[in-house]
């Protein structure tokens, strides 16, 4: 899982990075290293939607049996994940 805090050498190079051109693009200092933690936090969200979205349409492609089974595994954690939101 991401975290600003991360020890992860890759991700905190592009975390520097991105904070170093965002405030050079004119961001308040302040601002930045959040607007950076951000900007990378979505796009790994967008990267493990991708990557789910194409191992569903492979196992319904070649494996019909398993994709209804995940499927099922997919709603349940999103149905677990709001009630979890809900319930704080």
């Amino acid at each position: 899982m991401y975290s600003e805090t991360t020890s992860d050498p890759i991700r905190q190079e592009a975390l520097t990075a991105l904070t170093a051109k965002i405030i050079e693009q004119g961001c308040p200092d302040r601002y930045a290293p959040s607007l950076a933690a951000s900007i990378i936090f979505q796009t790994d969200l967008d990267l493990r939607n991708a990557q789910l979205s194409r191992l569903l349409a492979w196992l319904k492609q070649d494996y019909q049996d398993v994709y209804v089974s995940a499927l099922k595994i997919v709603e349940k954690t999103r149905a677990e994940f709001e009630h979890r939101v809900i319930e704080g």
